[in-house]
């Protein structure tokens, strides 16, 4: 991986990166915060929502004081392949920036457009191959990266350690933005599209037994919680398979990384206790 910038925070060290993927066929571009000593340390991912690259986390979010707190290492993918030749859509929750942490089967699509491989299989042994990694790790996001992050901890437990998100996407197969992409991703077999959705993955049992809790906070001001989020579905899919989940409805906040920046020391320090573990 290449270095393009280097930044100290709270002590710790924070970078660029960018590397060539053999999963997208595509740079992709990412951050690694480091805390301060030799390590080794355990991994908490990131998963950013629609639009964003790796930089709407790392400069807003205010994560790394409680990182280096915690001796946590924090990594923040781009959303999606991006570059010439990569489809796109015009709109913003389509194409490049909504990868919707999915492989895509359909065209145009399907040659680059594998953000779930490139999570789980190729970013993980990156970051333990390149920096001081204990080999705990588990997985956060905002909305279409809450959906990522819930989906993948919930198809990948043996990856993860725990999982939480803020304002995730809770049933991607009952929302106009999820209908939207996994139609364009994945086809029109929603049977297929019932394998990302992280609602329907809790009540079928996936990853029963594994995950202590699962921490997840919403602002009720959230422009888009009744059309979009609906984390009810959450609740209502937690309490049918017996998965304890915590779902903090905070008064006033919205969907922006004002909300996150309040409350992601509370997502670090979940994550870091069961890190130790």
């Amino acid at each position: 991986m290449e270095t393009t910038k280097t930044h100290i925070v709270h002590g710790g060290t924070l970078r660029y990166l960018k590397h060539d993927s053999a999963v997208t066929g595509t740079p992709m571009t990412l951050s690694v915060f480091t805390p301060p000593g030799d390590g080794p340390f355990p991994v908490l991912i990131w998963l950013s929502g629609l639009t964003c690259t790796e930089d709407n986390f790392t400069t807003k979010a205010g994560a790394y004081r409680a990182a280096a707190a915690h001796r946590v290492i924090v990594v923040a993918p781009d959303t999606s392949p991006r570059g010439e030749g990569v489809g796109d859509d015009p709109a913003y929750d389509l194409g490049q920036g909504a990868g919707f942490y999915v492989d895509a089967t359909q065209a145009p699509w399907a040659p680059h457009f594998r953000m779930e491989s490139y999570v789980v299989d190729e970013l993980v042994g990156l970051i333990d191959r390149a920096f001081p990694t204990s080999g705990a790790r588990s997985i956060s996001g905002h909305s279409m990266g809450g959906h990522g992050a819930l989906t993948l901890a919930l198809k990948h437990p043996a990856l993860f350690r725990s999982v939480s998100a803020f304002a995730p996407i809770a049933s991607p197969t009952r929302c106009p933005w999820g209908e939207k992409a996994f139609t364009a991703y994945l086809g029109g077999d929603r049977r297929e599209w019932d394998k990302h959705d992280a609602a329907r993955l809790i009540e079928a049992g996936a990853a029963a037994g594994r995950y202590d809790d699962i921490l997840v906070d919403q602002g009720d001001a959230d422009a888009f919680l009744s059309e979009q989020l609906k984390p009810e579905l959450l609740t209502a899919a937690a309490e049918t398979a017996g998965q304890k989940l915590t779902l903090r409805m905070q008064p006033g906040y919205d969907h922006s990384y004002f909300f996150m920046a309040s409350f992601i020391g509370d997502h670090v320090a979940f994550h870091a206790e069961r890190l130790k573990g």
